[in-house]
């Protein structure tokens, strides 16, 4: 089986983590200029109508994300996402901002829920995404993902997990990545798969395969030894039962 799945950073790009690298003069969100905030609700608001045109337009030419995403593949690809999640909403909370030369640096955390029909079924997406935006000249022209979150569940009963998983790692290091079904299996048979990938804009939309397993306990239990040299990359578990299915991808950052 090969589920469907779609990373946040794409839809939006803002996500979970807090960042090492955070601010080190940051603002906080009450004393933001009102065109910034104006400015961020304006990006929701297209968004949220699903109007690609003016979305666009609060959008520099130039646009590009740490990831590797330019603006024509970003809103080529959104336009494909919309019509799969005609409800997507999106809800963005500014948590802090900079001056940056004539323009401002915000980090912003955004809340995306949607669903959609697949082969009969309807699918829950929910999310979160953090990112540090910047913005010159009314538009916004770069994206750093600090982190993200993606949920897809389906079915009348789809498995509640617990993720135990880092937001950052240092290189080489080893650690867990747990995910735990919350409540009791009883007699239910358990499939599931895991898989790592590193963050790259040719996989958004194009995510590997996984391949299900019969699980002998309640969840996947994973240990990993992290990259030798610094990147990002999206851990992904898909745990299914006759009653329904979960599919969770959350971001992990490599940092020296």
């Amino acid at each position: 089986m090969t589920p469907k799945r779609w990373f946040l950073s794409f839809l939006v790009g803002v996500g979970l983590s807090v960042s090492s690298s955070s601010f080190l003069r940051a603002e906080s969100p009450s004393s933001a200029p009102a065109a910034l905030k104006t400015l961020i609700n304006q990006i929701d608001t297209a968004a949220n109508q699903q109007d690609l045109k003016q979305l666009m337009a609060l959008y520099g030419s130039e646009f590009i994300t740490t990831d590797g995403l330019n603006l024509e593949p970003y809103s080529t690809s959104l336009t494909t996402l919309w019509k799969r999640y005609p409800d997507l909403k999106y809800t963005t909370e500014l948590l802090s901002w900079d001056k940056a030369g004539q323009g401002w640096t915000a980090e912003t955390l955004t809340t995306l829920q949607g669903t959609s029909q697949e082969n009969g079924r309807v699918v829950q997406l929910k999310g979160t995404i953090k990112a540090r935006q910047t913005f010159e000249d009314g538009k916004l022209v770069r994206q750093e993902i600090l982190g993200e979150r993606t949920e897809l569940s389906s079915g009348s009963n789809p498995p509640q997990v617990d993720v135990k998983l880092p937001e950052a790692v240092r290189v080489g290091q080893e650690f867990d990545f747990d995910v735990i079904v919350k409540e009791p299996l009883n007699d239910d048979l358990l499939g599931g798969a895991a898989i790592a990938e590193t963050v790259a804009s040719d996989r958004y939309l194009a995510p590997a395969t996984m391949e299900l397993q019969l699980l002998q306990s309640g969840g996947l239990f994973k240990r990993v030894k992290g990259p030798d040299k610094p990147e990002h990359r999206w851990f992904s578990a898909f745990l299914v039962r006759p009653d329904g299915m979960t599919l969770v991808t959350q971001r992990v950052r490599f940092e020296p």
